[in-house]
């Protein structure tokens, strides 16, 4: 029943990441604490099981350790409650992991308290048959053990310690408070109990130091899958897992700022016009086909891709992930791309033509959207002109433009430019120069 409330597993993230972080780690504690109930709960009912079996069996063996008259019921009066009191738990975690909510601190210690007492109630049932020495030399205070053990699956090292201060305690007050009659030297009585109890008290800690550094395992591991996965969401699903990596590593910014980015726009010509005389499946498949080898290009050049488009989709290079030199990065993809279409063109029955355009210019980059959908997107002139850019193609029978902000930034790279001189552009007041690669 171990809590999150603790500030060593706060994030150093944002606060959505945080509230993802914590509501993951309360549920991945609460299933170990419903695993460490289930394990007492059948170590319970094991004993009572194998126990009653050798009394029907072999009843001479129990009444002769147990140095009376032993009965089931003796048994059967700590391990019920104990199981029903376990399975009232279980129910009450159950409920509040269904709600999204935390055990109460109180509840989690008074729990604990209540749970560790059991031993020293079979201890005392112990005693009142078989005397202290006996009783105390015998298997109940190895119970103890059991219940700390267990405490480990609480994730928690102060319920851990908790636990075993409780048991030390208890075992040492039952020795103190049933100690034989007549005893003529009390010291070495006193001096071995208080070992016993220390050592109780020492594995309580040990098992404490465990769950904690379980604990900092599982949430270590949360913190990357809810990281990883607020990436993905703001990203797309379409960002690779290398890109995500990096995302994570250089602590890239979601919030809205101006950056220097290298806009590529990708359209597949005439899609619509043959996709009417196919099957939905072979459009799907076609197109997922070209998309895989487009992304994977785009992958490489450390480009990622910001928005599909039906036939065609938004790129950027040096936003989120910042780029030396974006220009170079994005005209070396595009090259490739044009390239890689060719070969799939000359393995398919079904030709497709690309336009690409790219632009350069600044942006405001972000996390734009509703407070219940954000997504990381661009905004900007560069944008629009990329995309008028792009459109250019059809009207000019090509398939890779550039604008001369690109051109200007290539230099000696891009020899093979061919000007397409001054275009109208839709939208813009001023024809704007164009060039051709490719």
């Amino acid at each position: 029943m171990a809590g999150i409330s603790d500030g060593k597993d706060k994030p150093a993230h944002g606060t959505n990441v945080s509230v993802d972080f914590h509501h993951a780690l309360m549920h991945e504690v609460m299933t170990t604490e419903l695993l460490r109930i289930k394990v007492l709960i059948g170590i319970a009912a094991g004993f009572s099981v194998i126990s009653s079996i050798i009394y029907f069996v072999n009843p001479e063996a129990l009444v002769r350790v147990w140095h009376g008259n032993f009965k089931p019921s003796y048994l059967y009066s700590v391990v019920v409650p104990f199981i029903l009191f376990e399975l009232w738990v279980h129910g009450a975690i159950v409920r509040h992991m269904k709600q999204g909510r935390d055990l109460p601190i109180v509840r989690r210690y008074i729990g604990a308290f209540i749970e560790t007492s059991m031993p020293t109630i079979a201890l005392a049932l112990h005693i009142d048959s078989m005397g202290p020495v006996a009783a105390l030399g015998w298997v109940a205070p190895l119970i103890y053990f059991i219940f700390i053990i267990a405490s480990t699956l609480r994730l928690d090292f102060w319920l851990s310690t908790f636990t075993g201060v409780v048991a030390a305690a208890e075992l040492f007050w039952m020795a103190m408070y049933y100690r034989p009659d007549g005893t003529l030297d009390p010291a070495p009585d006193l001096f071995y109990h208080s070992a016993r109890s220390v050592v109780i008290l020492v594995s309580g800690i040990v098992a404490g130091t465990v769950g904690m550094q379980l604990r900092q395992q599982f949430g270590a591991s949360i913190m990357a899958a809810t990281a990883r996965d607020r990436i993905t969401n703001l990203f797309g699903q379409h960002v690779s897992p290398q890109v995500v990596e990096r995302l994570m590593m250089e602590g890239a910014s979601t919030e809205s700022d101006i950056r220097r980015v290298a806009v590529m726009f990708v359209d597949f010509r005439s899609f619509t016009a043959g996709a009417r005389n196919r099957s939905p499946q072979e459009v799907v498949d076609r197109l997922d086909g070209a998309f895989a080898i487009l992304v994977d290009i785009l992958d490489r050049h450390g480009g990622i891709v910001n928005k599909f488009l039906g036939d065609g989709f938004l790129a950027l290079f040096g936003a989120p992930i910042h780029a030396v030199d974006a220009p170079h990065q994005a005209v070396a993809a595009a090259r490739e791309m044009l390239a890689a279409n060719e070969q799939l063109n000359a393995t398919s029955s079904w030709q497709l033509r690309m336009g690409i355009a790219i632009h350069v210019g600044d942006v405001v980059a972000g996390n734009i959207g509703s407070p219940r959908r954000k997504e990381y997107t661009v905004i900007g002139d560069t944008v629009n002109f990329a995309a008028r850019l792009e459109a250019l193609n059809k009207e000019l029978g090509s398939q890779f433009l550039i604008s001369s902000e690109v051109r200007e930034a290539l230099g000696d790279d891009c020899k093979d430019a061919v000007s397409r001189g001054e275009i109208p552009v839709r939208g813009y007041e001023h024809p704007v120069a164009v060039w051709q690669l490719g």
